[in-house]
């Protein structure tokens, strides 16, 4: 087939616009069926229209967990990590509107670790000779610019992890040379202020998830664990507690 022969969605059916297409393994992808992949998704190219024809089926299924998902706690600003405490699902939100974006919806328990990775560039200010040449300051001046990058690893069939920054833009932290308590070369940028404000979001994040995700499995090798009976201390009777760890007889809690 020619550069510009008419091509195909193998998902859809539709034609594909000259720049439209979307190359799979064995097929073409019109850049409308690609939109409802995952944004995390980034196998396309090696991917069967099967593969991707299942992918889709999946997307639908997650819009419904999206329609159902109730937002209890909400960290980060630009990108946000939303959990639906009462459901045990979490979902990281790049857009204002959550059930246009379609954000992937996943269980506490799909998650395997949690990573604050910050970038960090340093850059010397110069000042200007009468005779026009950049010199340094004595003693050197600098200014900091910083990113942040949160890493969320996890157990699901169509990626590994969600990277994303903490912050809209970069953040940029100068001293003030003027006076003050930072000023000068004892200056640390990273007692700044806007330094810790995101230090301390991406340890919270960190913290949260990987504590529910220990609660979960936790949870999990309880619920599997061989049930021992117990005398209930309400009624007396020998029971096993049910998956509430309440007595089967009269229904009011072992412990």
């Amino acid at each position: 087939m020619g550069l510009f022969d008419k091509k195909y969605c193998s998902v859809c059916g539709e034609k594909i616009g000259l720049f439209g297409n979307r190359k799979l393994e064995d097929g073409n992808l019109c850049k409308d069926c690609a939109k409802k992949l995952s944004y995390w998704f980034d196998d396309r190219r090696h991917s069967t229209v099967d593969e991707i024809k299942a992918q889709l089926a999946y997307r639908e299924e997650n819009q419904q967990r999206v329609n159902n998902f109730n937002i209890t706690r909400t960290f980060g600003r630009g990108v946000l990590i939303v959990l639906d405490e009462d459901k045990r699902q979490f979902a990281v939100v790049r857009t204002k509107n959550m059930r246009d974006e379609n954000p992937d919806i996943l269980d506490y328990s799909q998650v395997t670790g949690c990573d604050l990775d910050i970038d960090e560039d340093r850059s010397e200010e110069k000042r200007e000779t009468p005779d026009g040449k950049e010199v340094s300051y004595n003693p050197p001046r600098y200014t900091w610019s910083y990113d942040f990058r949160m890493t969320i690893r996890v157990n699901h069939p169509y990626f590994d992890d969600m990277r994303f920054n903490l912050n809209n833009s970069t953040v940029h932290i100068e001293p003030d040379y003027s006076g003050g308590r930072m000023m000068g070369p004892s200056f640390n940028p990273r007692n700044h202020p806007d330094y810790k404000e995101y230090v301390d979001m991406g340890n919270e994040i960190k913290k949260i998830l990987m504590q529910i995700r220990q609660e979960t499995r936790d949870s999990v090798v309880a619920a599997n664990a061989p049930k021992t009976p117990v005398v209930c201390p309400t009624c007396s009777a020998t029971t096993v507690p049910d998956e509430r760890g309440c007595c089967e007889y009269c229904g009011r809690p072992i412990n």
